[in-house]
């Protein structure tokens, strides 16, 4: 992806909000990169999701159900792509994306050089976990970075409902030994989150620390950081973003929807679906959702 000019926009509300420093409103979009795209948007569909649009100039489609969009990147941009798909990117939704963005690199963070082609939007991004990249988007409401990057395939619809009100919860995020203290402090400094108590865990892989996003309850989600187990050796080299986490106000009722669409559920005495939440098997050797029960705007 590429979306926003970084040039002060004199039509927003230029007061912070402490407590949420960036305005930021939730996830715009969650990319994976593949050099197997069929495959991946094979497992999508079972999922629910819908290819609605193509990109313009690159080998790029969009997936979409309800307020989830995914985005599937198979454009070879010079190193080769994964067989593996690999959770890349994670667009965040923000009052303004070139304050956003000047914020996060005054306090830190990384800049992703931009590669634009001609006629395309320029997001800005800093970099995220191990190859990961932060999106900073503020175009998403009656003018969306889709209506200038993408080109809706025709015929279909393109904006496919949910599966059982599925919603982003999160996302799940491997660390290194010892290292939620430093990215607690990543999140917390760059957009203000803030650690979840024990008592508010949700879903039934509860492990690691959870934080949460400071958005409105409606746009609401949260990262979970999960360090290896102490007998293993230091792996701060595999440290990157690992799974989705779908909200549903209905787990059971949407396992077995998606059951019926083909998903299979992890069952064992370890993990097993059950009103709090589910998981699904692994596909494509590294594709999993988690389902946790989560009312959207709650």
């Amino acid at each position: 992806m590429a979306a926003v000019a970084l040039s002060p926009n004199p039509d927003r509300e230029a007061i912070a909000d402490a407590s949420n420093p960036i305005g930021l409103d939730g996830i715009e979009f969650i990319e994976y990169s593949t050099a197997r795209p069929q495959a991946l948007g094979q497992v999508l569909e079972n999922m629910g999701f819908k290819p609605v649009a193509r990109h313009r100039s690159r080998e790029v489609l969009l997936y979409r159900q309800g307020p989830l969009n995914i985005i599937v990147n198979a454009h070879f941009k010079g190193t080769a792509l994964s067989e593996q798909p690999v959770l890349n990117a994670v667009a965040l939704r923000v009052r303004d994306a070139a304050a956003a963005y000047r914020r996060a690199l005054d306090r830190g963070a990384w800049a992703v050089p931009a590669q634009v082609e001609v006629m395309e939007l320029n997001i800005p991004a800093v970099h995220g976990v191990g190859t990961s990249r932060i999106y900073f988007v503020d175009r998403h409401k009656e003018f969306s970075i889709y209506d200038v990057d993408f080109t809706p395939i025709p015929g279909v619809d393109q904006h496919p409902p949910a599966v059982a009100g599925l919603h982003f919860f999160g996302i799940v995020q491997y660390i290194g030994n010892e290292r939620t203290e430093d990215w607690t402090e990543f999140y917390r400094e760059l957009f203000g989150f803030i650690d979840l108590p024990a008592e508010q865990r949700f879903g039934i892989l509860p492990k690691g620390r959870i934080l949460r996003s400071p958005c409105p309850p409606v746009s609401r989600f949260y990262i979970q950081l999960i360090e290896p187990e102490a007998t293993v050796l230091d792996v701060e080299d595999d440290e990157g973003l690992h799974r989705i986490g779908l909200g549903s106000a209905d787990v059971l009722a949407t396992v077995a929807e998606l059951s019926q669409r083909g998903v299979d559920f992890v069952e064992s005495a370890n993990v097993r679906s059950d009103a709090r939440g589910a998981l699904t098997k692994t596909q494509l050797g590294s594709v999993s959702f988690e389902i946790v029960h989560n009312q959207a705007g709650t």
